[in-house]
């Protein structure tokens, strides 16, 4: 069996033109601001492509590069004073903060109606009771290309590897909700490999090249690669040793080109609903 290919670049482009042609109907742009503190490149990478999304969906859009000297009060003034204007529907606080800085401090300062990201404990115990206002960006972003290509996880067997805030947990979430059965895996599950190749659905956000074997994927498997990782010749790549998976799997995304162009589409549609409802419109 060889694998569909899920083109993540081409669903989001897609969704990306949904937002903004919902965007240029609203009364005002939807606005959104990242702050960046210090001189990490994969960060500062990430931020310049959130701007280069809010220019294509026709959004306002500001950005905060601080030193990596910046105190902790300096940034939680920022955050306050973002929270309070009017035109900026969502705060993106890049991650990680340099040594020093609280990160859970900041993002609760974050108000939940801004915070687009989908930190704050607020949104995530509305997600986690099956009402969020906005969908993690990652995982959110792995739902959208489930339903793109028609795999419905009611039913199925769901295995996620990985049990971070930002895209284990929270998938599992969705999966649940999307009535699928979930298992999550993590650095003490003792029968990892027999779990993963039981999956119908497996997700892996672990951050390990080469974690995903041929043997841990079930024929016919749907296999999301969250990671994004360098191998030893310094190449991207995800968890999933894609050329071995995919010849079983059948449907797999790329990486780099699947799951990353989603998750950055997602903070555009989560943006967009923030300013949709501070606006008042449906």
């Amino acid at each position: 069996m060889a694998a569909t290919l899920i083109d993540g670049k081409a669903l989001a482009a897609k969704l990306k033109g949904e937002v903004r042609a919902r965007a240029e109907a609203l009364p005002r742009k939807p606005g959104l601001a990242v702050v960046l503190v210090g001189d990490d490149p994969a960060s500062r990478v990430y931020v310049t492509s959130k701007r280069k999304d809010c220019e294509e969906c026709g959004f306002y859009s500001e950005e905060y590069a601080l030193p990596a000297e910046t105190t902790q009060k300096e940034l939680l003034d920022l955050v306050a004073g973002l929270n309070g204007r009017e035109e900026i529907d969502g705060i993106l606080v890049q991650l990680p903060l340099p040594g020093g800085l609280d990160e859970r401090e900041v993002l609760l300062a974050i108000d939940p109606a801004k915070d687009v990201d989908c930190f704050h404990p607020y949104n995530v115990g509305q997600l986690t009771i099956g009402a969020p206002v906005f969908q993690p960006c990652t995982p959110g972003g792995v739902m959208e290309m489930l339903r793109a290509y028609g795999v419905d996880p009611a039913g199925k067997r769901c295995v996620v590897l990985g049990r971070s805030n930002i895209v284990g947990k929270p998938m599992a979430l969705l999966l649940l909700h999307a009535h699928g059965t979930v298992a999550v895996c993590h650095s003490r599950t003792p029968d990892l490999k027999e779990l993963a190749a039981s999956a119908d659905i497996l997700v892996s956000a672990v951050g390990k090249a080469g974690l995903v074997t041929a043997d841990m994927v079930k024929e016919g498997a749907v296999v999301i690669d969250v990671a994004m990782n360098r191998n030893e010749a310094g190449r991207l790549c995800g968890d999933v040793r894609f050329e071995e998976a995919a010849e079983r799997a059948a449907y797999i995304t790329p990486v780099p080109g699947g799951v990353g162009p989603m998750t950055r589409a997602m903070l555009m549609k989560n943006t967009l609903t923030a300013a949709m409802l501070h606006q008042g419109v449906r």
